[in-house]
């Protein structure tokens, strides 16, 4: 009898734990993310759908809505390569100063986005100490999206570098293969879900930067004025309804990318293994 109430899982008020941690997990989570997305939803078909796409379909939105997909595809390109190219520096070179090195690449994580923008700001503004000025341009919506978005990539990227096993690169190169053959044919394929998960990380977050873009760019319509700036513009001119109408479209083309990227990096998974 013993023996079979030990193998029993314990219970906490009559309820198994195993029990309780989905119900916590999917109550905090209904709390906390679905309840203010079907709040949001709520608003946005609040005037009737004619209304919803009326206010996606605006010159000014429909601007803002290119400008911030192609500006997040570039800087994950940008981030893919650089943020990899970082994570392998900080993993197989010896280098003074690593530590330092590897502490920065979590700034963006720790700084207000509008202390970033200050940053840049201070850095590529009319003042800049380099002799620098991006303000009010393309490249400034670009580079305020890089700063806030490097550290996905290379955090990704970085543990699946350190498990690696360098055995069958040392055996691939004892038969002849080259370094660009080793790293193509060996760890390019492993280290590719990684990427890809750090990437759609990245463009999720550059989709919905706010502070940092709308100090640096200038928030100009149709020439530097991205969707999340677009959507402050709308709540400040008392139209929540388009406000919410063209969160849900960001909304929804962040989660298709995530969905998309998720199945990349399965596909890569199964592939790598």
């Amino acid at each position: 009898m013993a023996s079979v109430a030990a193998s029993q899982p314990r219970r906490w008020f009559g309820v198994a734990p195993s029990g309780v941690a989905p119900g916590l997990a999917v109550s905090y989570l209904s709390l906390m993310v679905l309840l203010p997305l079907a709040a949001l939803f709520w608003q946005a078909q609040g005037a009737g759908w004619h209304a919803f796409l009326q206010a996606i379909q605006a010159p000014e939105s429909q601007a803002a809505i290119r400008l911030t997909m192609v500006a997040a595809l570039v800087v994950v390109g940008i981030n893919a390569v650089f943020g990899t190219v970082v994570a392998w520096v900080l993993v197989r070179d010896d280098l003074r100063g690593k530590s330092v090195l590897n502490a920065l690449v979590d700034l963006p994580f720790a700084l207000p986005t509008i202390v970033a923008g200050l940053t840049l700001l201070t850095l590529y503004g009319p003042q800049s100490p380099i002799g620098l000025d991006v303000t009010y341009t393309r490249i400034a919506v670009a580079m305020a999206m890089l700063f806030e978005t490097l550290p996905f990539v290379v955090r990704s990227v970085q543990p699946v570098l350190m498990e690696l096993e360098r055995d069958v690169e040392e055996a691939a190169a004892s038969l002849g293969a080259t370094r660009f053959t080793v790293f193509r044919r060996i760890i390019v394929p492993s280290i590719l879900p990684a990427v890809l998960s750090g990437g759609a990380l990245a463009f999720a977050k550059a989709v919905g930067e706010f502070g940092a873009v709308q100090l640096l760019s200038g928030n100009i319509p149709f020439h530097t004025e991205v969707a999340s700036v677009n959507i402050f513009g709308l709540i400040e001119s008392n139209d929540p309804t388009a406000a919410a109408a063209l969160s849900i479209l960001l909304l929804s083309l962040s989660f298709g990318v995530l969905l998309v990227m998720g199945a990349a990096q399965r596909w890569g998974s199964r592939h790598a293994g």
